[in-house]
């Protein structure tokens, strides 16, 4: 077990190293003017290049990947069902539950999840 665990610290540690020194040696430390306009054949452009993008897009993203990880994290806990106490099983099950609704409510009343505001 504490190879493993070693083995395990030591691929992560190399890892990042390796990809912190890519990082660092693939930037561009100098940019172009020219090269981060948008161009169209040789003319001015009439619209911006960059489409705004709604925030509320993103809120809906955020709260959507925070709730599914949530859930991932709940599913394997049926497994453990049957080996547990089911008295302890069910308080951390409920416990976990009501926390998913208090944020859940918290979204609401800050107005989260209105889409028209």
């Amino acid at each position: 077990m504490n190879i493993l665990m070693l083995a395990g610290i030591i691929i992560m540690t190399i890892t990042t190293i390796i990809m912190s020194m890519a990082s660092l040696l693939s930037k561009k430390s100098i940019t172009d003017r020219e090269k981060s306009t948008p161009f169209e054949c040789g003319f001015d452009p009439f619209y911006s290049a960059r489409i705004p993008f709604s925030l509320k897009f993103f809120l809906v993203a955020v709260i959507f990947l925070i709730f599914d990880v949530e859930i991932a994290i709940i599913m394997p806990t049926m497994m453990t069902m049957k080996s547990s106490d089911p008295m302890q099983w069910g308080l951390s099950f409920t416990i976990v539950i009501v926390i998913l609704l208090v944020g859940l409510y918290y979204e609401w009343v800050q107005g989260s999840l209105e889409w028209t505001t």
